[in-house]
């Protein structure tokens, strides 16, 4: 399994843990990798997506209200919520990585960890919102097209 790709599976985990189980993702990241054999290059990435996508929840949940037609964000299964927000941090923080091979990889992880229409559902939010994000300006706010 590619190093990146287990790194998004080890940092929903985390973000799962910090939602289900109440506690601060500092001790999250602290804690999770104690006693394991990850190699540091996971280990790193899979931390910065988390504490990362952690750190800027606000942000991302702002984002994906927007893009979530006839849903509240509250109401998504932990798994989708969480693989949507580090898929919505990749593309705002690790400009790096195409966001085509991003919404590829959550799909992937939420077809391994959440339900069964979990893939589908994750890949239309991330889709529509990629288009968004290309179609912003540089720099500029991204609109809410059925607010315009």
């Amino acid at each position: 399994m590619a190093a990146r790709h287990r790194a998004r599976e080890y940092a929903l985990q985390m973000l799962y843990q910090e939602e289900v189980g109440g506690m601060p993702m500092a001790e999250v990241a602290a804690r999770f990798f104690e006693g394991g054999d990850a190699p540091e290059e996971v280990v790193a990435f899979a931390v910065r997506l988390a504490t990362g996508a952690a750190a800027a929840r606000g942000e991302i949940d702002a984002l994906l209200r927007d893009a979530i037609d006839n849903w509240r964000l509250e109401r998504l299964g932990t798994v989708d919520r969480n693989v949507l927000r580090l898929a919505v941090f990749e593309f705002l923080h690790e400009p790096a990585t195409p966001r085509v091979v991003v919404i590829d990889e959550a799909i992937e992880v939420a077809k391994r960890f959440g339900g069964e229409e979990s893939g589908q559902f994750v890949n239309g939010i991330l889709d529509a919102l990629r288009r968004r994000l290309d179609a912003a300006p540089p720099g500029g706010a991204i609109t809410n097209p059925s607010s315009a």
